[in-house]
């Protein structure tokens, strides 16, 4: 068994410490690997997803393009975490989201109608599947309420203390466009915290 699907299975048991090894060699019987080059497509907008993505190793940027033709991030996926447009995958619609690797990556892949059937036939890996469910909520209500209350410094600044491994691994254009500013906004809180 390869390291990532080992590591993403501890993760899985992690999350979820009732899986039986039963229900965890199930899980794994449905992952296979991919690995991408930097500026590849793990998935692209308008397509149906069939999968989800667990990135082993690499760094992913989740974006889409606005009416002016202008990419717009929204999300970063590093190691342990998962590339996929929750939404669109539940709903077998096409996604509105591009992942793009920023890194080389590797990404244990798990199908999406395999984790159907295994919450058809097994209790833990349904429960797998709503706690899941409630970190995407958690996630997805943490960004929104942070473009209601927060100043453009104090997303700034929750972006570096949640997320320190990130930090060097992203660029400034894109950085900006996830906090939702313009570059040079960007670059004048940073210089206002250097000399602060």
């Amino acid at each position: 068994m390869s390291e990532a699907i080992t590591t993403f299975l501890t993760s899985v048991k992690r999350l979820c410490p009732r899986l039986t090894h039963t229900e965890l060699a199930y899980i794994e019987s449905g992952l296979t690997i991919t690995e991408l080059k930097p500026k590849e497509f793990y998935i692209r907008a308008n397509t149906i997803q069939s999968r989800v993505g667990f990135v082993y190793r690499g760094l992913l940027r989740s974006f889409y393009i606005d009416s002016k033709g202008h990419d717009i991030t929204v999300n970063f996926v590093c190691e342990g975490r998962y590339a996929t447009h929750y939404t669109a995958l539940i709903t077998a619609t096409p996604g509105r989201y591009h992942f793009q690797c920023v890194e080389p990556a590797i990404v244990v892949n798990l199908a999406y109608g395999h984790i159907q059937e295994g919450y058809d036939r097994y209790a833990n890996i349904e429960r797998y599947g709503r706690l899941i469910a409630e970190e995407v909520l958690k996630f997805q209500q943490m960004r929104l309420e942070s473009f209601l209350f927060e100043t453009a410094e104090q997303r700034y600044l929750s972006f570096v203390d949640e997320n320190p491994e990130l930090f060097n691994r992203v660029s400034l254009s894109h950085l900006s466009s996830y906090l939702g500013i313009e570059r040079q906004t960007l670059t004048r809180i940073r210089q206002k915290l250097a000399a602060g």
